[in-house]
């Protein structure tokens, strides 16, 4: 059997022996702040694997994430090795050396958000399909004491190019396992997906599971109709000022393909109180789901 990679054997040198003895590394899937993603073969199986690869230095410098990058780095494996549900990423294997090295299962068709950025939009059954999925995913976390605070289209990934396909949600590096206190005070998470409460947690209040499902809500939004429903163009308000109040932006016209349950479901999901916002089994039961 013969894998074709587009790394020279003196490129392969650069990656750690534990790792090079179980898979064969090949081109760069994407890139972010702090790393990037590579596409590798695993030796044995011949099979195609994602390689999640973190640079300690960065990791640390971009103040991104909190002061310690260990702890979020072990929350995430932690998370990973703990979490069994078809629409939810899982690991493969873990290596450690002067940088991070999470092995992955593979997702051919790329991220949700290189979908919703093309011109054409999304059909709402496709829309469906894919929220449907999201929510099955949120739920098993919730259900398990698992909040993940970083939702959004680039964290939902595609098992193929197909428009019916099966979705999983990936990187835990937010996520939090909740212990005896149900309230959490960190400020994180990407601006536009934010919850109110979240930009809000620098005072007293905390929050809650509650913020995957403002972030939900947002991600639906963008799907169904193209556009963020928050952001700094044609308006006065800053970002902070338009999600603490609830205020977003609505087109009409880039609305009017959309079905009524469609957007009631976003609107009980944008609830700015997060006690009168829908739970993940709330939104299942909404009759646009059934």
């Amino acid at each position: 059997v013969f894998v074709f990679s587009d790394l020279t054997v003196d490129d392969q040198m650069m990656f750690p022996r534990e790792l090079r003895e179980k898979y064969i590394m090949s081109k760069t899937l994407g890139s972010g702040a702090c790393g990037e993603v590579k596409l590798a073969f695993e030796k044995s199986t011949c099979n195609k694997v994602a390689v999640k690869i973190i640079n300690k230095r960065k990791f640390v410098a971009s103040g991104l994430r909190e002061a310690n990058p260990a702890f979020n780095i072990n929350t995430e494996i932690e998370i990973l090795k703990k979490i069994d549900h078809p629409c939810l990423i899982k690991i493969k294997n873990f290596f450690e050396a002067e940088d991070y090295y999470i092995v992955l299962e593979l997702m051919e068709g790329g991220e949700l958000y290189d979908r919703v950025s093309r011109p054409i939009k999304m059909k709402e059954a496709t829309c469906k399909l894919y929220f449907y999925q999201m929510l099955l995913a949120v739920k098993y976390l919730h259900d398990n004491g698992i909040i993940h605070r970083d939702l959004k289209p680039e964290n939902v990934l595609l098992s193929s190019s197909e428009e019916t396909c099966l979705i999983k949600i990936t990187d835990f590096g937010q996520s939090k396992i909740l212990g005896e206190a149900s309230l959490m005070q960190t400020l994180c998470g990407t601006p536009m997906y934010l919850a109110p409460e979240v930009l809000n947690s620098l005072g007293t209040a905390g929050y809650s599971r509650a913020v995957d499902c403002w972030s939900l809500g947002v991600i639906l939004f963008v799907c169904l109709c193209g556009y963020p429903p928050f952001n700094e163009q044609n308006t006065q308000l800053s970002l902070k000022d338009q999600i603490t109040c609830g205020k977003y932006m609505f087109i009409a016209k880039e609305w009017k393909h959309v079905s009524d349950m469609a957007l009631d479901l976003v609107k009980k999901l944008l609830v700015v109180d997060p006690s009168k916002r829908l739970t993940t089994e709330e939104a299942l039961e909404h009759p646009w789901l059934q």
